[in-house]
């Protein structure tokens, strides 16, 4: 048997061009909350990171006591920017339409998000019902957490070493190495930064591409590497 059986992808800058959205909204409240940061910094540090863990970090490395309302500040304010603005990463359903293994979702991101903008860039029909989020999985079990990750292998039955997992993250890409599954980067969404290939191999791709239209002909070669060793 050649190839992977299951292929899982995260959402946010890998199929849809939301992590630039999260940053410039993001980057505002910090800053207007006294920890300045620009949205190419909230990209490279925090690309990936739940708005939960964002606060918890910048807590801690400046001492700032950031008001719990930032929370539900951020998802009203970023819910409506991402039904107003998100859009399809370039080459998706090209890259979808070729590969012909079983494949999921699995995300940080929740549930009512994902369904919103997957709707609304017309990915649903790609992956529903296998669209899974962390946050459904009960409290602290997100990215770099790999059990998404395990999660969405256990619904189809699919041992983790038979799965390719798409990440723009370090902190996805560290969750699906912990998970057993070989991971392919990603640095085509709007979020990318001059750095951003070479952190996606240090945490554990085998392989960065910038364009989605490239995937289908990297999972093939991947597949056949696996099975010539």
């Amino acid at each position: 048997m050649s190839g992977f059986d299951l292929i899982l992808f995260d959402c946010d800058g890998v199929l849809v061009d939301s992590e630039i959205i999260a940053a410039q909204v993001e980057s505002r409240l910090l800053t207007e909350a006294g920890y300045p940061i620009s949205v190419e910094e909230m990209g490279e540090r925090f690309a990936g990171m739940t708005w939960k863990n964002i606060l918890l970090a910048v807590e801690k490395e400046a001492d700032i006591p950031l008001s719990a309302s930032l929370l539900d500040k951020s998802e009203k304010l970023l819910d409506a920017r991402l039904e107003r603005d998100v859009k399809i990463i370039d080459g998706v359903k090209f890259a979808l339409a070729r590969l012909t293994m079983q494949r999921c979702i699995c995300s940080n991101s929740s549930s009512a998000r994902l369904d919103m903008m997957l709707t609304k860039v017309g990915l649903k029909p790609y992956f529903a019902p296998h669209i899974y989020s962390a946050k459904d999985l009960g409290p602290d079990r997100v990215k770099p957490k790999p059990d998404i990750f395990l999660h969405g292998a256990q619904q189809f039955g699919v041992d983790p070493s038979r799965c390719l997992v798409v990440e723009d993250s370090t902190h996805g890409i560290h969750g699906a190495r912990a998970a057993g599954m070989r991971v392919v980067g990603f640095t085509g969404a709007s979020h990318t930064y001059p750095s951003h290939a070479d952190r996606l191999t240090d945490a554990g791709a085998e392989t960065v591409i910038s364009r989605m239209q490239d995937l289908p002909a990297v999972v093939a070669a991947l597949g056949e590497w696996a099975d010539a060793i």
